[in-house]
C-alpha cells in the first residue's frame, strides 16, 4: 500500500481528522469568552475558530498559507491581554485551526482551553474572597 502524505486530500479530508478540527474549535469558542471580554474588537482568534470549524463542518476549503496566517494570528492576539485565562483562550483557537494541518494540534487545543477555564475561575475565587 503507497504511503499517503500529509498533503493527500483523501487524508486531510478524512471524517476523523475534520472530527478533531471540530472539536478543537468547538472546544476552543467554549473558552473565547475570557478572550473577547478583554479584546472585543479583536476578531483574530475568533477568525481561526470560525474557519476550523467551517471546513470539518465541509462548508468552505482551507490552504497551508491562510491556516499559517489564522493561527499565527491567534497566538499574535494572545500578547495583546492581560489575564492569564485571555492569553490561554487566543492560544487554543491558534491551536484549533492548526489541527487542519496536524490533527493533534487539537490535543494542544483542549489543553489551553482547559487551563484558560482553571485560570477564569481562579480568578472568580480570589475575586470573591
Amino acid at each position: 500500500m503507497a504511503h499517503k502524505s500529509k498533503d493527500d486530500k483523501a487524508w486531510r479530508d478524512s471524517r476523523y481528522h475534520k472530527l478533531f478540527g471540530l472539536k478543537a474549535a468547538n472546544e476552543a469558542a467554549r473558552v473565547l469568552q475570557f478572550f473577547e471580554k478583554e479584546r472585543p474588537n479583536d476578531k483574530r482568534p475568533r477568525a481561526a475558530i470560525d474557519a476550523v470549524k467551517a471546513w470539518a463542518e465541509g462548508k468552505r476549503t482551507l490552504g497551508m498559507k491562510e491556516v499559517r496566517r489564522l493561527s499565527l494570528a491567534a497566538h499574535a492576539a494572545a500578547k495583546a491581554v492581560k489575564s492569564d485565562a485571555a492569553r490561554l483562550a487566543a492560544h487554543a483557537a491558534g491551536q484549533a485551526v492548526a489541527a487542519w494541518h496536524v490533527p493533534t494540534h487539537a490535543l494542544a487545543a483542549f489543553g489551553y482551553a482547559g487551563r484558560a477555564a482553571m485560570a477564569a475561575r481562579d480568578k472568580r475565587k480570589k475575586a470573591s474572597k
